[in-house]
């Protein structure tokens, strides 16, 4: 959606009362606003699809990684020195000041210490964050991004090709090991990654995590934040902790104690002797959508705002 269909449905939620138009200057902190029964039942995802720009409020990040969203979101450039914005069609290379100076840094590490050129980014957040037309259920908040695990060329890839272009699977025995892909230089960015203490958790299929568990040597702490995950085996995802002083974000519970290597090969055991299916298990119902009703006040704010 463009921006003329975002302002067409900001402006019908507006006619009909349900979003109070509250400007403020970009160093002004969000104000929650009231909001009336009916715009309960407006799917989030609509209005925050369809927002093209970041609103013009100081950073802050309402909600939990998968409920909230995001004001004063900034933009990764397309491109950098050490990385590439990727799926640019999507327009989620957006987050909190503090993950775009993250990813940069990064980038600039992983170039300095392995044989990549850098990094290849892919989603990170809508404009104003909040729940996604297609794909996630987290990366509401900006705090949240996913790194390909394919290594970065030095040649800069045309928009065309950033949409074609895939990243590599890195796992076997569908996610029990990693694959011959997998090299010395992934644990690096990993670790890097992983060391930055503004790094909540990391997540990857389980293999990887077995993996560095295995070959790690010295200091291992930094293996604590690496969280085996499904799927996640195209790329891995970073989240941030929320930023020192917004006390609207909600943190995620920090991960156990431990380096989490026992518990990983728990996950790699139940991939290879999967438990015999539950006959009385009833099929999961999908869950409906997340209405604007059920975001933090304050995102109705974020959704007004030209």
């Amino acid at each position: 959606m463009g921006l003329i269909v975002f302002r067409y449905l900001v402006a019908l939620a507006l006619m009909a009362g349900g979003l109070p138009m509250a400007l403020h200057a970009q160093t002004q902190s969000v104000r929650p606003q009231a909001r009336p029964d009916h715009i309960m039942t407006v799917a989030a995802k609509t209005l925050f699809g369809a927002a093209e720009i970041g609103s013009t409020h100081a950073a802050e990040s309402f909600g939990s990684y998968a409920k909230g969203c995001l004001a004063g979101g900034a933009a990764l450039p397309e491109t950098g020195p050490t990385w590439q914005a990727m799926r640019l069609s999507r327009n989620r290379n957006w987050g909190q000041p503090v993950t775009i100076n993250f990813l940069k840094n990064l980038s600039r590490k992983v170039a300095q210490h392995t044989s990549w050129s850098g990094l290849y980014i892919g989603d990170i957040s809508q404009p104003r964050g909040g729940p996604m037309l297609s794909g996630h259920a987290s990366h509401q908040i900006g705090l949240d991004a996913d790194i390909w695990l394919r290594p970065k060329t030095e040649r800069v890839l045309t928009r065309a090709e950033r949409e074609e272009i895939s990243s590599l699977s890195m796992r076997r025995a569908s996610g029990a090991y990693t694959n011959d892909r997998w090299t010395k230089d992934h644990e690096t960015v990993l670790r890097l990654a992983a060391s930055d203490p503004r790094v909540a958790r990391i997540f990857i299929f389980p293999g990887a995590k077995v993996a560095m568990c295995n070959s790690a040597r010295g200091d291992r702490s930094w293996l604590r934040k690496i969280r085996p995950w499904y799927g996640h085996h195209y790329h891995f995802h970073v989240r941030l902790k929320c930023p020192e002083g917004q006390e609207h974000c909600i943190n995620q519970a920090p991960p156990p104690p431990g380096d989490g290597c026992k518990e990983a090969a728990g996950w790699v055991k139940r991939i290879l002797n999967p438990p015999p299916p539950n006959p009385n298990a009833k099929p999961r119902k999908p869950k409906p959508p997340i209405t604007l009703a059920k975001l933090p006040q304050q995102c109705s704010t974020v959704l007004s705002n030209p």
